[in-house]
């Protein structure tokens, strides 16, 4: 059985856009330590439901949800889904490797993360974006994103079901022009 596994949630994070970003792999050995309002535990389901201004961390994996149902299946791989507590937004961070300062950030109402499939799937009010330091690099906001770690994919749509309807809104991506370090910037 694999033991759980927390920080391919943040694989989520690792947009791709204009390079691969990954998230910072020491944070694999890391104890996660998650704080609630209140556990409950379902051994023959399998079931680890934490609610009540839920903080899980995990080396500089940090979560922040209302709610979150951590599932493992017989092969011992972990769905994790967290909730928005009402009115908000979950949300996770996590550095990235790559550079002494470089970070990934995520939002949504609802977030999904299947560590089977390694694919992240955020819902409704969806925002990810990419930093280094304080500053922004790219940034994408839609309704539904969708990211295989895999195949360093992602896709952003403008409905909550994952597809894209006429109507159904619009998308935001920003790129920001990359620093060029030899020019002193």
């Amino acid at each position: 059985m694999k033991t759980t596994s927390l920080l391919p949630l943040l694989t989520v994070l690792l947009m791709g856009i204009a390079g691969v970003a990954r998230a910072e792999r020491a944070d694999t050995e890391k104890p996660t330590r998650i704080e609630a309002e209140q556990m409950v535990y379902d051994d023959v389901k399998q079931v680890k439901t934490f609610t009540g201004n839920v903080v899980l961390t995990r080396g500089t994996l940090l979560i922040k949800a209302g709610k979150v149902v951590l599932t493992t299946d017989p092969a011992g791989y972990e769905l994790a889904i967290l909730y928005a507590a009402p009115g908000q937004l979950a949300s996770f961070r996590q550095k990235r490797d790559g550079g002494p300062n470089l970070w990934i950030e995520g939002q949504a109402e609802r977030i999904e993360y299947s560590e089977k499939t390694e694919i992240s799937k955020l819902f409704t009010r969806a925002h990810m974006q990419r930093m280094d330091g304080p500053r922004v690099t790219d940034e994408v906001n839609g309704e539904f994103i969708s990211y295989d770690s895999r195949a360093e994919f992602y896709s952003v749509n403008n409905t909550n079901t994952g597809e894209s309807k006429p109507g159904g809104g619009r998308i935001t991506a920003i790129i920001q022009p990359r620093v060029d370090s030899s020019k002193g910037q």
